[in-house]
């Protein structure tokens, strides 16, 4: 087993967007160091269900959307999952593309200062072209040193913006026994949601069959070792957040709500150095997010279509993913307001899809004449079902706030 860091990398690019940077900011702003075991278990059940869709890919040689349209089984069911699936991950990350791109630009206005929306979304379209050439000219191999890259960046950045608010180790390490303290419910759920992503077993399931050809022990070994790293570091990277925001902000009368927030509060205690260190790890999180949500969709869709491989594939995912970017755009630079409908439906879509996709993931990763000798183990189905079921609880959740039963 070869240990190095691949595919799941892009995995790790993709959760540490700025929605989740934001979530750990506000979750340790507003509770301290409380909820950092929410993240410790959403790190771990990542790993898990990422760690099948990297087996999926490598050992079955098959995407995750190839592979459940071939359990689907029956043509009605198939299109249903077809419609849900890309419900979800078109509208979805058409929609987050643009929070993904401001999200991005708002990390450069915290490094050479805030003039205002002109200049944020001036910085947004360069940006969205900086990942349109990377979507259409970059083969895999150079995507994927370049999502690295970035994750190593935004890795750099959180740490040492952690050394400088110097966090009470013990307060962090006592925060690992789970409890929610009073009104903290729904940012306990909301770190969660943010690390545990659909649209990545996707994404992770199609890249690991691309980085790997072979689909012997040693290759399933070295892909599932990558997850574990990969994801691992990913997980640490949104501690790190979480804890610099509750070393720093805690307790404080400021109106913290985003990363952005953070770098200005920062700044007058731990010098221009931090407010740096916070704005470039944002940016990172913002353009990694703007490639990897339009990949993750371009993916989907060409194995929905069994187009996995040639000129047919590659027309497809390009095309698909320079859709989303173009819409995230135009949502980014042309509107002022949030597009409120289309996150309404993608969340709606997303709260179905989330256990669906872990369910018949996991009914896949049983199959053997899927898998053959590398199907799950009794321990992988165990951890896997109890992953099951908190995304289920999860889905519930995300469908009743999005129609409003649930605050």
């Amino acid at each position: 087993m070869k240990l190095s860091i691949g595919p799941g990398a892009l995995v790790a690019a993709a959760f540490i967007g700025p929605g989740t940077v934001t979530a750990c900011t506000v979750a340790g702003a507003s509770f301290g160091f409380a909820l950092i075991w929410t993240l410790v278990f959403a790190t771990f059940a990542t790993i898990i269900l990422q760690s099948m869709a990297a087996r999926l890919g490598v050992g079955a040689r098959l995407g995750l959307g190839e592979a459940l349209m071939r359990t689907a089984g029956n043509p009605v069911l198939k299109g249903v999952l077809a419609v849900l699936i890309l419900a979800a991950l078109g509208l979805g990350n058409a929609a987050y593309e643009a929070g993904n791109l401001t999200g991005g630009a708002l990390g450069i206005d915290a490094i050479i200062g805030d003039n205002g929306p002109s200049q944020t979304k001036n910085i947004v379209l360069v940006l969205s072209l900086l990942a349109a050439a990377v979507l259409l000219l970059g083969g895999y191999k150079i995507v994927e040193k370049l999502l690295i890259g970035l994750v190593m960046i935004m890795a750099l950045s959180f740490t040492v913006s952690a050394i400088l608010v110097r966090p009470d180790i013990g307060s962090m390490l006592s925060s690992l026994i789970p409890s929610v303290p009073e009104g903290g419910l729904l940012t306990a759920i909301a770190l969660i949601g943010t690390t545990i992503v659909p649209y990545n077993l996707f994404l992770h399931a199609a890249a690991a069959r691309k980085r790997w050809k072979e689909s012997d022990e040693e290759t399933v070994a070295t892909a599932v070792a990558d997850t574990g790293l990969s994801i691992g570091l990913g997980g640490l990277i949104s501690i790190l957040v979480l804890s610099t925001a509750a070393a720093s902000l805690f307790g404080q009368s400021a109106e913290i709500s985003s990363a952005t927030d953070m770098a200005a509060a920062i700044e007058p205690t731990y010098g221009e150095f931090a407010k740096y260190l916070v704005g470039i790890g944002l940016f990172a999180a913002g353009l990694t997010s703007s490639i990897t949500a339009p990949m993750a969709t371009g993916y989907a869709l060409t194995e929905i279509l069994n187009r996995h491989e040639g000129r047919a594939h590659d027309l497809i995912y390009r095309t698909t993913a320079l859709v989303i970017l173009l819409i995230g755009t135009g949502v980014a630079v042309f509107s002022n307001q949030k597009p409120v409908n289309v996150i309404l439906i993608a969340q709606i879509a997303n709260g179905i899809l989330l256990p669906i996709i872990a369910c018949a993931l996991l009914y896949a990763m049983n199959r053997k004449d899927l898998l053959g000798a590398h199907v799950n183990g009794r321990l992988s189905n165990i951890f896997g079902t109890l992953v099951v079921l908190v995304t289920l609880f999860l889905g519930v959740r995300l469908i009743l706030r999005a129609i409003g039963v649930w605050p």
